[in-house]
């Protein structure tokens, strides 16, 4: 597959629809872990605002807060 551009516009041919497409490819990967970086830090927020006893109802520490929070991240 071949990508050709218009010399006029700029744009990859396909229109709007294709240079979209490109766009969002070039910064997907980026912009998904910066979301997914924001729902954390909002996150671990929300927890650390918390005082020791609400963590330890949960049964965390201020110093398991990280950990919690990207658990899914990190290997057992």
């Amino acid at each position: 597959m071949t990508d050709t551009t218009n010399t006029q516009t700029g744009m990859p041919s396909g229109g709007v629809r294709a240079a979209l497409d490109m766009f969002f490819a070039t910064i997907g990967q980026g912009f998904n872990t910066y979301l997914s970086t924001q729902a954390r830090i909002g996150e671990m927020e929300a927890l650390y605002a918390k005082s020791d006893a609400q963590l330890a109802q949960l049964g965390l520490t201020r110093e398991d807060v990280p950990r919690y929070v990207f658990r899914d991240m990190l290997a057992s």
